[in-house]
């Protein structure tokens, strides 16, 4: 028995020195799935409670939530048509109505979590629609799109359609209080065989400057993802903007500085050059979508993560991880377990990975092959702050002022006051809460004593009988959550 609990110590040691104080951990929850559609409002607002509750448990603090599959929304929209995928016809307004955008960012805000949006940039129509609204922007401008593989795409060649674009994104961050506003790999259509992008007309009238029409293509997204950047941080200089590219940015055989692999590639095939937009500064974060399997012959997880960390650390560097195929697949050196162990350990060893993103949320809330469990009480059993953007903000707040507990009929409540502040970025807008046992060294630096992140100013203590001295630690947190000097209070719990 005590070879056990010496044993299980060791484990839990262990677990707390591997985690990290500061660590971006997010669930992608799509709609373009149709998980949602026609559900109604009340099922799909428990669906989604229980969703977010399960994540929460399971250490998660942002959620990238599609709110924008085909030039539609998941929100009051004046530019798009109510989406499809929400009330079952694109242009019907749900009812009884809400507004599921709003209404994320307050159930996540209330969970101490980040909402990112998610949109989709380029696609107006997915191969499974086949009615249009009429104040769809491909019914009000049809020769602003082209027509591949039974899609619908805006044709980025067009300012037109990179000026709506970013008004679209605009009107979201302005109206909402969002955290961030999140893109994943549609970019130029993912090829198709025997299919043709439609643009060698334009390409001549237009790109002859370039020397290929890939090169031209790539020109053409550049100038959308630096007016994106450009407009969200004018319009709110905190919101981060995200991207999710296909894990392979190029092969070996087509760059020296490519990948060891052999699959499509962002810059090749979807005109996608993530690497220049990092290394630019057009984005606050970046998610690879790194869904193969250690082992994968054409797409190694190990070899990408490597290649990731290596190129992509000028900007923070978040890793998207596939839960099926992670639990699905064994571990090459040890057969009796699947695969999450062993790519933590490697998100671990790399010095410019920052978190990971979980493909997808319902994946884990169903504790697929074990892995929410795993996540909540192991991998992030300790809640984590967001990573920091110093590029963005580094202002530190003012710490929280009155911290005091109270009995109430609620039990015993830690109360503070927020500080004062003047702009944005001295506002205090969520706290972190520590907990030290008497005679332990105060370091906020330790994540094993953080116990909650919270947009609250009160924490409901776990008292007990009121005999044992413990201190807590209450910081603020900014909008990018730079942290504030320490509030110390002595409690008997």
């Amino acid at each position: 028995m005590k070879k056990l609990l010496l044993f299980l110590l060791v484990v839990l040691t262990v677990s707390a020195s591997a985690q990290k104080k500061r660590e971006f951990r997010g669930a992608w929850i799509q709609c373009v799935n149709g998980q949602f559609q026609g559900m109604g409002t009340q099922k799909m607002q428990q669906t989604l409670t229980y969703q977010l509750d399960e994540l929460q448990k399971d250490g998660v603090n942002a959620i990238i939530f599609q709110v924008r599959p085909e030039c539609d929304a998941l929100y009051e929209s004046s530019l798009e048509p109510w989406s499809r995928f929400l009330t079952g016809q694109q242009g019907k307004a749900p009812s009884p109505y809400w507004d599921p955008l709003q209404w994320m960012i307050d159930q996540c805000h209330q969970r101490g979590m980040e909402l990112h949006a998610w949109i989709n940039p380029y696609r107006a129509k997915t191969k499974g629609t086949s009615v249009l609204a009429s104040n769809h922007v491909a019914m009000k401008h049809p020769e602003w799109c082209f027509d591949y593989d039974g899609l619908k795409i805006l044709n980025p060649a067009y300012k037109e359609n990179r000026d709506f674009i970013c008004e679209v994104a605009k009107d979201i961050v302005t109206r909402y209080d969002v955290d961030g506003i999140h893109m994943d790999d549609y970019f130029y259509p993912y090829p198709a065989a025997g299919q043709t992008i439609p643009d060698e007309a334009i390409y001549q009238q237009y790109g002859k400057s370039f020397r290929t029409i890939g090169d031209w293509r790539r020109n053409n997204v550049n100038l959308f993802i630096k007016q994106f950047y450009e407009t969200i941080h004018a319009a709110k200089p905190w919101v981060k903007v995200g991207i999710s590219p296909f894990g392979i940015y190029r092969n070996k055989k087509n760059s020296a500085t490519g990948s060891n692999t052999n699959g499509l590639q962002n810059y090749d095939d979807l005109y996608a050059d993530v690497i220049l937009w990092v290394n630019q500064g057009w984005l606050d974060y970046c998610v690879p979508q790194v869904y193969w399997e250690i082992g994968n012959k054409a797409a190694d997880y190990d070899t990408l993560i490597r290649w990731w960390n290596e190129y992509a650390g000028a900007r923070p560097l978040f890793i998207g991880e596939d839960i099926e195929r992670t639990v699905k697949n064994r571990d090459p050196k040890d057969a009796s377990q699947h695969q999450q162990d062993a790519k933590h350990r490697l998100s671990e060893q790399m010095q410019n990975v920052q978190g990971t993103v979980l493909w997808y949320a319902k994946a884990a809330v169903d504790n697929t092959g074990n892995y929410g469990t795993n996540l909540r009480q192991n991998y992030w059993r300790y809640p984590a702050l967001q990573p920091l953007m110093p590029f963005i903000d580094k202002t530190q707040p003012a710490k929280p002022r009155k911290v005091k507990p109270v009995w109430t009929s609620d039990g015993y409540i830690l109360f503070w006051t927020s500080p004062k502040s003047k702009q944005w970025n001295d506002e205090a807008t969520k706290y972190a809460v520590y907990r030290f046992a008497k005679g332990e060294k105060v370091n906020t630096n330790d994540p094993s004593k953080l116990v909650a992140v919270t947009s609250n100013t009160f924490y409901k203590l776990p008292y007990s009988d009121g005999r044992t001295k413990y201190y807590y630690v209450v910081t603020s947190l900014n909008r990018l959550q730079n942290e504030s000097k320490p509030a110390k209070k002595a409690v008997k719990l």
